[in-house]
């Protein structure tokens, strides 16, 4: 669906991008993983062809800098920084893009309704939460129905709550056999929706793999916080520190349990070391 060949792009004497390849299927979630500065926006801002660059890049068969009107016809675009218009309505903002795409009001009403928006239809997008603010960008890149979702670190300025909504709009997107692809340095995000993962280092292309490989490849680790039972033994926080501890573990107290610090992919092994050592964990959750 995708295809990037060669790609590269300077700034003065500065490489964002370095003959940067990269192929997408049909329907497939892509992530583009990295730290700021990695190339992940100037990837995406070639395919819009808002950078001119070396290379070649193809959207379904189309170079997208030749053919880039019919293009642009098959993309819809979240970015990063959101810009509208803040004393429109919602509803007005939604129906200036409908112009610009030729979207029907009727598909105004199911995309609002789709993000959870329809009661705010009548606010002023000023007055919106920046979750609010972020689906609706959402619902109107989808204003045309376009076959491929482009997203610029789509939760960046979200809260977890929001983080979270959004990221379940998304998967209901995914499953409409959307074409997607996203940059983020959110492994969370990749976890959930991608297929599979380019890593940017210094706008060159370092690895591919599959989201459940990244944590173990970047080094990724998380903190959990366990808890014991109200009845557990006086001295279970105090063994357990030690136990976890003498294998290797950073664990601290915390209130009325301890957190420990573990490899993404082994958030599990604390726990079952705690439960075979007779000291039973009643309940964790992820910090």
């Amino acid at each position: 669906m995708i295809t990037f060949t060669q790609v590269t792009k300077r700034f003065g004497n500065f490489t964002a991008l370095a003959a940067f390849d990269l192929t997408v299927a049909p329907q497939q979630a892509v992530a583009l993983w990295g730290p700021n500065g990695a190339g992940k926006t100037t990837a995406i801002k070639c395919l819009l062809d808002l950078l001119r660059y070396q290379g070649t890049i193809t959207v379904d068969g189309l170079d997208a800098h030749r053919r880039g009107k019919a293009v642009r016809r098959l993309l819809g675009y979240v970015p990063q920084e959101l810009a509208f218009y803040p004393r429109l309505s919602t509803v007005e903002t939604a129906k200036f893009y409908a112009r610009l795409k030729d979207a029907s009001d009727a598909r105004i009403l199911e995309l609002l309704e789709l993000v959870d928006l329809t009661d705010h239809r009548q606010k002023a997008v000023g007055a919106l939460s920046g979750g609010m603010k972020q689906r609706l960008a959402l619902a109107l890149a989808l204003l045309a129905d376009p076959p491929i979702l482009i997203l610029d670190e789509p939760t960046s300025n979200l809260d977890a709550a929001a983080r979270d909504h959004f990221l379940s709009l998304l998967r209901q997107v995914k499953d409409e056999n959307k074409t997607i692809i996203f940059t983020s340095h959110r492994l969370e995000e990749v976890e959930q929706l991608a297929d599979k993962v380019v890593v940017l280092k210094a706008g060159r292309r370092e690895h591919e793999c599959a989201p459940e490989e990244l944590a173990d490849l970047i080094g990724a680790t998380r903190q959990i916080k366990l808890r014991f039972a109200p009845d557990a033994p006086d001295d279970v926080m105090t063994r357990a520190l030690a136990l976890l501890h003498a294998q290797g573990y950073a664990a601290h107290p915390n209130g009325t349990g301890l957190i420990v610090t573990v490899a993404a992919g082994a958030k599990a092994a604390p726990i079952g070391l705690l439960n075979g050592a007779d000291m039973p964990v009643a309940d964790f959750e992820l910090e």
